[in-house]
């Protein structure tokens, strides 16, 4: 059996057919207004300032109106990208049960989200803030930590996006293209999708997203066992495959802890985000938010058996160097072309919805708290999305990331770096904005540095005395950070406080 398999026409015929109506739905999403305000029709071209308006909050928040369904497939849409889907296969694939690191986040992150994001919205929602780098300024007036928030949250979803279209090139490379061609699909379906619907695009086309992503994952997890001989076998298999260190263990003394730590900072950075974070502040009430952190753990029943496949394919022979394109050839190989064009192209709208709602949460960042208000407007926040994914283009051509799920924790490492100012701001911690910036600069700089000189890799080894163990670079940098800010913010404490302005 043939371990690298290749797609027919009909594969493609209908890969077109799904992905195409994908990005018409989101792309009209101004016919499709009554569907969320009820019946009310709104005008996305006006730009009215303030809290519950139209113009930039209408087209970056959809209006602060969504409800707890739409919120849990937005908030879950942009969650689970192909991040889940791509990338932890591929690295289950490669490395084994290290790579189910993403299943503890996931659980960890969801506590996290019940007990802090409330307040964030209530917050949010009060001030009229529409990004977090909002929040800081109004709490602690500075300028400086406001923008270096800000600059922090369009830097770190760069990469992330990156990976989503690494995700939607990976899909149209196993379709037959080659060269360049898949890179350009990828980018023309995200910048035309987003330019036209903002937010509304997502929240809608989150529902199909879903929809189409439960179908191929319960067709896969259901019918690849069945021919490959069972879980059972597929197991035994596997032991063969990967290395165990022993009969009780499936993983080695030394992956232990960057699982953990990876766990730990992946958790810590995920609703940090701007696009996770625009997803809550879109919600229309903090008992909005609280509903979604109970009913998102049903997203990490199928991030466990998604990231399965990647097993799965050892055991069907596929064999490849290329670890991004494991779970497009076990569909090829394992399916009919016409279900494979589907998976495929629920692979793709899985990339380009969340793709969608980082580039738009990047440019509430910049409109928001960069750039002059003069500036805000619809049409600069657009032009901001595509400088966006422009730069996220730029990360697939130039960071040579081992596997493409670095990316997204080179994302985290930067994004870690805003947990002081952004979470500690809730606390009884007074730590003066001073010592916060502080702590952002020393530890943005020796997380990147590390970063660089390890190749891009997520861990670092981390020595102390007889002590040496791969940690979590991201957690390395947010430890240093919270030092610094804690030390800097005893020698200067925080003054009166006075709202910078723009």
């Amino acid at each position: 059996m043939n371990g690298i398999p290749a797609a027919d026409t009909l594969a493609l015929v209908v890969f077109i057919l799904f992905f195409g109506v994908t990005i018409i739905a989101g792309s009209t999403v101004s016919h499709w207004k009554k569907w969320f305000s009820g019946g009310k029709k709104s005008s996305p071209s006006t730009p009215v300032e303030g809290h519950g308006g139209h113009g930039t909050e209408e087209w970056g928040l959809g209006g602060r109106q969504f409800g707890v369904w739409v919120t849990w497939f937005l908030v879950g849409g942009d969650f689970y990208t192909a991040y889940t889907v791509i990338a932890v296969p591929a690295l289950v694939y490669a490395v084994g049960a290290y790579g189910f690191f993403a299943l503890p986040y996931t659980i960890i992150v969801y506590p996290f989200i019940f007990v802090v994001m409330p307040k964030l919205w209530k917050i949010a929602h009060d001030g009229g803030h529409a990004t977090a780098a909002d929040m800081i300024r109004a709490r602690f007036g500075s300028r400086a930590l406001e923008l270096a928030v800000a600059f922090s949250g369009l830097i770190a979803v760069m990469p992330y996006i990156a990976l989503q279209l690494i995700g939607i090139r990976t899909v149209v490379q196993a379709l037959g293209f080659s060269g360049e061609i898949p890179l350009i699909i990828a980018f023309v379906s995200l910048a035309a999708y987003t330019w036209m619907g903002g937010l509304h695009a997502p929240a809608l086309t989150a529902f199909i997203k879903d929809i189409m992503i439960y179908i191929a994952v319960i067709a896969a997890v259901t019918l690849i066992p069945i021919k490959l001989g069972g879980y059972g076998h597929m197991f035994d298999v596997m032991n063969n495959v990967v290395a165990m260190p022993d009969a009780d263990h499936v993983m080695k003394a030394g992956q232990l802890m960057p699982y953990a730590t990876l766990a730990l900072s992946s958790a810590l950075a995920a609703f940090l985000y701007p696009h996770t974070l625009t997803g809550i502040l879109a919600a229309k009430s903090a008992d909005t938010v609280k509903q979604n952190a109970v009913y998102l753990p049903i997203y990490t029943i199928v991030l466990g058996l998604i990231a399965l496949l990647g097993m799965m394919a050892h055991v069907a022979g596929i064999d490849t160097t290329v670890s991004s394109m494991v779970v497009p050839y076990l569909f090829l190989k394992l399916f009919p072309d016409w279900f494979a064009g589907f998976a495929f192209a629920a692979i793709a709208v899985g990339a380009l919805v969340p793709a969608a709602v980082m580039a738009i949460g990047a440019a509430n960042l910049l409109t928001n708290n960069i750039l002059p208000k003069r500036y805000a407007g619809v049409t600069t926040s657009r032009i901001a999305a595509l400088g966006v994914k422009l730069g996220a283009l730029l990360c697939v051509l130039f960071l040579n990331a081992k596997f493409a799920i670095d990316l997204q924790l080179l994302g985290g490492v930067i994004i870690l770096q805003t947990f002081p100012a952004l979470i500690f701001g809730l606390t009884k911690f007074r730590f003066s904005s001073t010592g916060m910036l502080t702590g952002w600069i020393v530890g943005t700089v020796v997380g990147l540095g590390i970063c660089w000189a390890d190749g891009l890799k997520p861990v670092h080894t981390l020595a102390i005395g007889g002590w040496s163990e791969l940690v979590s670079t991201g957690l390395i940098a947010l430890v240093v950070n919270i030092i610094v800010t804690g030390v800097v913010s005893m020698i200067v404490p925080q003054r009166n406080l006075a709202v910078a302005s723009r």
